[in-house]
């Protein structure tokens, strides 16, 4: 894992009330974390994203996805780094929880 894979995985995936799987594959994909029971991927993203060609093979695979009912979820390394509380709350936000929820488990 990258470094802010593992802080999102230590410092706050790891603490969720659900399951979390690191590394995942799905079909021919290896996803950063899925989240079976609520069918969310989480993708962390470093600059090489950002490139055209990786950009569209992003699109493509998130397509792929989205027809088997996955939603995926993105953010960048920079929004780790620099705005890890509003990636926290976003991703609670699409998983249907709040912090008390994380503060119960």
């Amino acid at each position: 894992m990258t470094p802010e894979e593992k802080h999102l995985w230590y410092d706050f995936l790891k603490k969720l009330p659900l399951t979390v799987n690191r590394q995942k594959n799905i079909g021919n994909f290896i996803v950063d974390f899925y989240i079976a029971s609520k069918s969310i991927v989480i993708e962390i993203d470093g600059v090489q994203h950002d490139m055209t060609e990786n950009y569209e093979k992003d699109s493509e695979r998130d397509l792929e996805l989205s027809k088997l009912g996955i939603k995926v979820l993105r953010y960048t390394n920079k929004s780790i780094n620099k705005n890890f509380c509003d990636v926290c709350e976003d991703i609670l936000t699409h998983l249907g929880l709040t912090w008390r929820d994380v503060r119960k488990s």
